[in-house]
């Protein structure tokens, strides 16, 4: 079986790769890796979802599906009184993004963890990720429907999802699942939606 960037313990031989970039005039100086989502880059989505968005208040965000760490690093930066928690299934993923986050100087408000190892009780003021829509409707679908729950009252969550991957019909569902979800931006392709905790 291929490994993919969901995959909870890739076995492509590991090799770091740098990414370098600046989201809210903030220099971000990362390191990514094999078997990672977006290996080397930024990807188009997340770069449409931090054009399309200011920083989040101070409060407790969530990175959902994290990758080597870019949204819930570039949360840590901007906002100092942030307290990230960052979550991905991929082992490799989280310990990047725990490097990273000690490269960054923000290790004292940012934690890695698979989702196994976060505490079932946390709640958040707001989720931020690009979802993995390429894990499949269904398991996509309880992923959200696990996480979306966690948001404190009036919290949010702002995600990014491709146009031809479903964003329209992820937002009308997510609105029948009881979370209100608006469109922020339209650009490259991708939507920029956000959910709302009723």
């Amino acid at each position: 079986m291929s490994d993919h960037y969901f995959s909870a313990d890739p076995t492509a031989e590991f090799r770091r790769v740098p990414v370098r970039t600046t989201v809210w005039g903030q220099d971000l100086d990362l390191v990514s890796g094999s078997g990672v989502f977006a290996q080397g880059r930024l990807d188009k989505g997340t770069e449409v979802l931090f054009r399309a968005t200011e920083p989040p208040a101070p409060g407790r965000v969530l990175d959902l599906g994290c990758g080597y760490g870019v949204i819930g690093l570039a949360v840590a930066r901007a906002v100092p009184d942030a307290a990230v928690t960052a979550v991905d299934v991929n082992q490799r993923a989280v310990a990047l993004a725990a490097e990273n986050a000690e490269r960054l100087g923000v290790a004292d408000r940012f934690t890695a963890r698979t989702p196994d190892a976060v505490d079932p009780a946390a709640t958040y003021d707001e989720i931020w990720s690009n979802p993995p829509i390429r894990i499949g409707k269904p398991a996509l679908h309880e992923l959200l429907l696990t996480w979306l729950p966690r948001l404190a009252p009036g919290g949010r969550a702002v995600m990014v999802v491709g146009k031809n991957l479903g964003a329209d019909s992820l937002q009308r569902w997510l609105t029948e699942q009881g979370h209100p979800t608006e469109r922020l931006a339209s650009a490259k392709g991708f939507r920029v939606l956000a959910s709302h905790r009723r």
